[in-house]
């Protein structure tokens, strides 16, 4: 394990310096921020870097927003060393050096664990999230972290809502908030109204160094896959797709559904939710 002391408040973090599309990033997410109230004063955060796109430029956003809010907030990187084959963790470690945000870097081999509890021809992905996510509560307890930001961005949440539709039979996609079932963390997503493409772009731009997965991208003809290429279909004729998708997701008429439990929550909240048009 490696931590580095605390940030000043004047610490410059690489990788954004000021290019359009990481405004227009950091405006989306300031935005999200916002309206879901996902950051308020005294809050300490843990935020997760895998050394992928998402989690690089979410860091990297937040810190630039921490500089500038009016409002004083601590942030705390966390990287798990999954103990993958080939891994080197230096270029990550080096750039959370020069960010002067502080962090901890830990080392837990969950890679043999997710390879050998995952079944064949399953996804790695459910049991590597949750050993990771494990790791991410017990690190906030440990820091005195009262949130857990991830890097879920909205093409995320637009194929888990597909996933769960065609797979599981429920209506349920990524909320940018929510509380851990034990109440004390809350668990924010301030990417998931950003389009992955953008962060993609973006991080091309910011030359994050990327850290490869052995887990993640290695399995072929997987669920998420499917529905990640049936949105690109359609893309091509409905190009505004995931946009109005996403306002979907914003937009939900409970009373037009079929659950008959949401039906009486909204109903006994009938007189604060109006019908909307």
């Amino acid at each position: 394990m490696q931590t580095t002391p605390p940030a000043s408040a004047t610490a410059t973090t690489p990788g954004l310096a000021s290019h359009p599309l990481g405004d227009r990033l950091r405006g989306a997410m300031l935005r999200t921020v916002t309206e879901y109230r996902l950051i308020e004063p005294g809050d300490r955060i843990l935020v997760a870097i895998s050394g992928g796109k998402d989690s690089y430029t979410m860091l990297d956003l937040l810190g630039q927003a921490r500089r500038r809010a009016p409002i004083r907030f601590d942030l705390l990187a966390f990287h798990l060393d999954q103990g993958q084959p080939g891994y080197d963790g230096e270029p990550l470690r080096a750039w959370l050096e020069r960010s002067e945000i502080p962090f901890e870097i830990a080392s837990r081999d969950t890679y043999t664990t997710v390879v050998a509890e995952t079944e064949e021809g399953a996804a790695f992905c459910r049991v590597c999230s949750r050993l990771r996510r494990a790791e991410l509560y017990q690190a906030a307890d440990r820091h005195g972290c009262n949130k857990v930001s991830l890097g879920h961005h909205r093409d995320d949440a637009l194929e888990t809502l597909l996933l769960n539709l065609f797979y599981a039979g429920r209506l349920q996609a990524m909320p940018a908030v929510y509380r851990t079932n034990h109440g004390t963390l809350q668990v924010i997503r301030p990417l998931i109204e950003c389009g992955e493409a953008e962060i993609a772009a973006h991080a091309a731009e910011a030359r994050y160094p990327i850290l490869p997965c052995r887990l993640c991208g290695t399995q072929e003809n997987l669920k998420r896959d499917r529905v990640a290429g049936l949105l690109a279909d359609l893309e091509r004729e409905i190009p505004d797709l995931r946009a109005v998708m996403l306002a979907a997701l914003k937009n939900v008429r409970a009373s037009h559904l079929l659950d008959a439990e949401l039906a009486d929550a909204w109903e006994s909240q009938a007189d604060r939710f109006p019908p909307r048009r």
